[in-house]
C-alpha cells in the first residue's frame, strides 16, 4: 500500500481488517482500535476469531463459516454479534473481500466492520413498541426490554422513574449503567451465559441485588427475567421492583432478634447464678431440718416436728421448681443431649413408684397405693431413659398430690395414637383407669385447669416427651377421673 492509501485507511471511522486465509491479523487500522478496543499491536498476529468472536457464536456467523463462504465465493456480507476488547457486545455489519496475489492466487482477506448496535436498538425497539404498544406502561413493576447486546432498547415510565431517567433516556444504555459499578463486570459474564440459554428465572437467587439510579444513590432491588422471541433475535425482558422497604423492615427484625437473643443468653446467665445461689441455702435448709427431725441436737415436741416437715417440704418444692426451671432453659436453648437406649419400661415404672411410695403413703387423710397393671410381653421402647424417668416422675407425682382416694392406677400399655404404634403411660385414679383408656385430647391450657399450681412441671414433662418424639394426652370425665397418658412411638 502505498502511504496516501495507508492514510486514508487510518482516517476511516469503520474497522478496516487484513487477515491471512487461516484469519491471522496482518493489518488493524485506527477504525478497528475504535470498534473493538484493541490497538495494532495487540491485533496483530492474532486470529481475529479469538479477538472478537463470542463464546457460543451460531455457525452462520462464526469467523470459520465466513472465512470458508469467503474463500468459496470471493466475498461475505453478514451482520453478526461480536465483543470488544472489554467483553461489551456490539452488532457488527461486515463484508469481506477475497484478495489474490499477482498470479490470481487468494493470499489475503480484506474485512470491513461497521458498529450498528445503536441501529439494532432502534430496530428491536420499533419491534417491542408494536408488539406490546401501552402494555408496558400499565404494569406495575419497571420494565426494561434488552437485546442481545445487553442494550436497552425499551423501557416504561415506572423503570425511568424509578431509576431517574427523563422520558426516552434510557434507551440504548447498557443494562450495567443500572447498577454499581462493582457489579458490572460480574453481570457482563452472567448476562452472557444467560444469553446463551434465556429462561425464565429470578435473577440472582439468593444474592443481594442492587440499583443505582441516575443520581449515584443504590438501592435494594428484586428483578425476574423473561425472554422473547422475535424475527430479529431474542430479547429479555426484566421485571424490576424496589425492595427498600422490605430490607428495612427486615433489618428491623434481625436488629430485634439480635435484642431477643442478647436477652435470652441474659436470662440463661441469670438463671445459672441464680439457681447456684439459690439451691445453695435450700439444701442447706433441707439437711438442717432432717437434722432436727432426727432429734439429733436434742428433743422436739409433735408441734415442732409438724413445721420442721413443713419446712423441708416446702423447701424441696422449690428446689424441684428451680430445677424444672432450669430444664426448661436448657431445652429451649438447645443444650439438652439425649442418650437413646433400650429401656426395660416396666422395670422403670417400678423404680419410679418406690421412689415416690414414701410422698403417696404420707398422702392425708389415707395413704395412697398404687394399683399397676401392664402385659407380660411390653414391647422395649429406645428412648432417654433419664428424661423418661423424669416425666413419670413428674405424671405420678401430681396424680398423688392431687388425688382425693386411692389407689392410683398406673398402666403400661401398646396402643395405636395417631398413625403411630407407641407404648403408652397412663396415669390416674381408679374409677377413670378401670375401664380401657379411650380417645384422648392434647393437653391444653383449659385441660390443664383442674391441675393448677402443678402446670410447671407438666409444661416440662410435654418439652421432654416432644424432646423424645412423643406427647402428653389427657382424658376427662366429671364424676370418672382425670389420666394422663404419655405416649412414646415404639420406632422412631
Amino acid at each position: 500500500m502505498t502511504d496516501f492509501g495507508t492514510l486514508i485507511l487510518e482516517q476511516m471511522p469503520d474497522a478496516v481488517i487484513l487477515t491471512r486465509l487461516d484469519g491471522e491479523v496482518v493489518y488493524w487500522n485506527n477504525g478497528a482500535e475504535a470498534v473493538f478496543g484493541y490497538g495494532s499491536t495487540e491485533a496483530i498476529g492474532h486470529r481475529l476469531a479469538d479477538l472478537i468472536e463470542p463464546a457460543g457464536a451460531q455457525d452462520a456467523a462464526s469467523s470459520d463459516s465466513v472465512l470458508r463462504q469467503t474463500l468459496a465465493t470471493g466475498s461475505a456480507n453478514y451482520e453478526s454479534l461480536r465483543h470488544a476488547r472489554d467483553g461489551v457486545l456490539v452488532y457488527i455489519d461486515s463484508s469481506g473481500k477475497l484478495v489474490r496475489d499477482a498470479d490470481g492466487a487468494p493470499e489475503y482477506i480484506l474485512w470491513s466492520k461497521k458498529d450498528v448496535t445503536a441501529l439494532r436498538v432502534l430496530r428491536d425497539a420499533k419491534l417491542v413498541e408494536a408488539r406490546f404498544h401501552g402494555i408496558l406502561d400499565s404494569m406495575p413493576d419497571a420494565i426494561v426490554v434488552a437485546n442481545m447486546t445487553g442494550r436497552i432498547v425499551l423501557a416504561n415510565g415506572q423503570a425511568e422513574r424509578l431509576f431517574g431517567y427523563a422520558q426516552g433516556a434510557l434507551r440504548g444504555l447498557e443494562l450495567e449503567a443500572l447498577m454499581p459499578a462493582h457489579m458490572r463486570s460480574a453481570h457482563r459474564s452472567h448476562r452472557g451465559g444467560y444469553m446463551a440459554q434465556p429462561s425464565v428465572r429470578p435473577m440472582g437467587a439468593g444474592l443481594a441485588l442492587h440499583g443505582l439510579r441516575s443520581d449515584g444513590v443504590e438501592f435494594p432491588v428484586e428483578i425476574s427475567l423473561s425472554p422473547i422471541t422475535t424475527e430479529e433475535g431474542t430479547l429479555v425482558i426484566s421485571a424490576i421492583r424496589d425492595i427498600s422497604d422490605r430490607k428495612l423492615a427486615e433489618l428491623a427484625l434481625q436488629e430485634k432478634n439480635i435484642e431477643l437473643a442478647k436477652a435470652n443468653a441474659a436470662k440463661d446467665r441469670f438463671l445459672g447464678g441464680m439457681s447456684h445461689e439459690l439451691r445453695t441455702p435450700l439444701n442447706a435448709i433441707i439437711g438442717f431440718t432432717g437434722t432436727m427431725l432426727m432429734k439429733l441436737p436434742g428433743p422436739i415436741n409433735t408441734e415442732q416436728t409438724k413445721q420442721l416437715r413443713m419446712v423441708q417440704d416446702s423447701a424441696r418444692d422449690l428446689l424441684t421448681l428451680i430445677n424444672d426451671l432450669l430444664d426448661l432453659t436448657r431445652i429451649d436453648t438447645g443444650k439438652v443431649q439425649l442418650d437413646v437406649v433400650a429401656v426395660d419400661s416396666r422395670a422403670l415404672v417400678d423404680e419410679v413408684l418406690a421412689l415416690l411410695a414414701p410422698q403417696a403413703h404420707a398422702k392425708k387423710p389415707v395413704g395412697l397405693v398404687f394399683d399397676v397393671i401392664a402385659p407380660p410381653d411390653l414391647p422395649t421402647v429406645r428412648t432417654d431413659r433419664r428424661a423418661l424417668q423424669h416425666i413419670l416422675m413428674n405424671l405420678v407425682g401430681n396424680a398423688i398430690r392431687f388425688a382425693d382416694q386411692g389407689p392410683l392406677l398406673v398402666r403400661l400399655a401398646p396402643a395405636t395414637v395417631g398413625t403411630r404404634r407407641c407404648l403408652t403411660f397412663s396415669i390416674g385414679d381408679t374409677a377413670a383407669g378401670a375401664a380401657p383408656l379411650q380417645a384422648v385430647s392434647q393437653l391444653d391450657t383449659s385441660a390443664m385447669q383442674q391441675f393448677e399450681g402443678a402446670g410447671l412441671s407438666l409444661h416440662l414433662s410435654q418439652k421432654l416427651a416432644a424432646l423424645l418424639h412423643g406427647e402428653i394426652l389427657f382424658d376427662s370425665a366429671y364424676g370418672v377421673g382425670s389420666v394422663l397418658t404419655l405416649a412414646l412411638p415404639l420406632e422412631t
